[in-house]
């Protein structure tokens, strides 16, 4: 196992400096930050190449990028052209999206996958056709219309909960937008964990199981529900990363000011450092989720071995 995560991590860096280098030049393409930092105006040819050279914008890309990546190791990420250094800016962003995302896998995993098992085993049934077409109604409404209604509904008439996060944004307050954030994800949590109980319940270690007079939730829990949860932990792995990176929607409804609104700004003021600099760490995050998931696949099956 030890010798698998080494060689894991070791695989990581070409990825991870792939990846970054990618995000490097898209985001370095879009346009021009001085530009977009006189606003309408035109910047004085004065003015902007100071700022250029201030930033290091007047060097070729390829330098720029390895300046960033040497920065990065020593963790720094850079300024932002408000003069706010970009990890200052992540102490007060990540914390906020981390909580929200907990909220949101939470919501995954004890809907989600208690829905996915009961209507797995009653396929057909009636519970089963009415959650398939519950999640197909949620997957079918766009992630802004449900966080505006529900937002409309819960905060403005009928005064349940605040309209917007409060900055401090504690967990109470992230019950919704979380359920927001995870509709979408918990609806396919839900659907895939419904067609994998359904297709192991005819599996062949089950009936043994069965026949040997096991109790009926021992081999739920025990035999098929463990062998099904293998795609459904590769979804929510690989889901952890889309939420952090995707939850700029669900934060500009309820106002939160974590990852997804840090990256909406950056974008919106063409703040390239800032950018650059979130994405790297949600990279990272995709990285080291993929990893807990290959590792968490032989704690679900024994039957898998990593040399």
């Amino acid at each position: 196992m030890g010798q698998y995560v080494v060689r894991r991590l070791l695989q990581m860096v070409p990825v991870f400096i792939g990846a970054t280098m990618l995000i490097f030049l898209m985001v370095n393409v879009m346009g021009d930050p001085v530009a977009g930092l006189c606003g309408d105006r035109q910047c004085d040819p004065a003015t902007a190449a100071q700022l250029r050279k201030e930033f290091g914008l007047d060097k070729p890309v390829w330098q720029q990028y390895l300046t960033y990546m040497g920065n990065v190791f020593t963790g720094d990420f850079g300024t932002a052209f408000n003069g706010q250094e970009v990890t200052e800016l992540m102490s007060t962003a990540f914390p906020v999206t981390i909580r929200l995302t907990i909220v949101a896998i939470v919501f995954q995993v004890v809907i989600g996958i208690t829905l996915g098992v009961v209507t797995g085993l009653r396929r057909g049934r009636p519970v089963d056709t009415g959650v398939l077409l519950l999640t197909l109604v949620v997957i079918s409404v766009p992630t802004f219309v449900t966080g505006l209604l529900l937002q409309l509904l819960l905060g403005v008439e009928w005064g349940w909960i605040r309209p917007s996060v409060s900055p401090a944004a504690p967990f109470g307050e992230l019950l919704i937008p979380g359920l927001v954030l995870a509709s979408v994800s918990l609806a396919y949590v839900t659907r895939l964990t419904r067609t994998s109980i359904a297709e192991n319940r005819r599996s062949d270690y089950v009936r043994t199981a069965i026949a040997k007079g096991l109790p009926r939730h021992r081999v739920v829990t025990r035999h098929l529900l463990r062998n099904s949860l293998i795609p459904v932990v590769t979804f929510i792995g690989a889901d952890i990363g889309f939420l952090m990176g995707g939850a700029i929607v669900t934060e500009r409804i309820f106002n939160i000011h974590g990852v997804g609104y840090q990256l909406y700004q950056g974008i919106l003021r063409q703040n390239t450092q800032t950018v650059v600099g979130f994405v790297t760490v949600l990279v990272l995050v995709f990285l080291l989720c993929n990893l807990v998931v290959d590792l968490l696949y032989a704690v679900l099956d024994p039957r898998i071995r990593y040399a």
